[in-house]
C-alpha cells in the first residue's frame, strides 16, 4: 500500500451517516482506514459544532426569559422586558435565537451584521 490512501468523499459521507444513525449495517465494507479516520473527524467536528450551537441557544433563552409568566408571552412582550445589556448580548447570539425572536429583534433593531 502507498504512503497515502485515497479518501473517497462518498465513502466518508456514508460512514458519517451510519454513525449519525447509529446503524452499522450501512457502513461501506471496503472503507479504508483513511476514510474511517476522515469520517470520525467529520462526525466529531459536527458534534462539537452542534454542542456549541446548543450552548448559544441556551444562553439566548436565558436572556429572553427574564421572569416567569402566567400566560405565554409574545415575542414583543419578552423584548419589552429586556435590559439593554441583554439586547446587546442577543445581537451576538442572533443566529441562535428562535425564528420569532429573530423577527422581533430585526423589527426593533435591524438584523445584526455578521462578522
Amino acid at each position: 500500500m502507498s504512503g497515502t490512501e485515497q479518501v473517497r468523499p462518498e465513502v466518508v459521507a456514508a460512514i458519517v451517516t451510519a454513525l449519525q444513525e447509529t446503524d452499522p449495517s450501512n457502513l461501506p465494507a471496503d472503507a479504508t482506514r483513511a476514510e474511517k479516520d476522515a469520517a470520525k473527524d467529520q462526525y466529531l467536528s459536527g458534534m462539537v459544532a452542534e454542542r456549541a450551537q446548543r450552548d448559544r441557544q441556551t444562553r439566548a433563552w436565558e436572556l429572553l426569559l427574564t421572569r416567569s409568566h402566567d400566560d405565554p408571552p409574545s415575542w414583543s412582550q419578552l423584548f419589552d422586558e429586556l435590559p439593554q445589556s441583554s439586547i446587546d448580548e442577543l445581537a451576538d447570539l442572533y443566529d441562535a435565537l428562535p425564528e420569532g425572536a429573530q423577527t422581533e429583534y430585526a423589527r426593533r433593531f435591524g438584523a445584526p451584521v455578521s462578522a
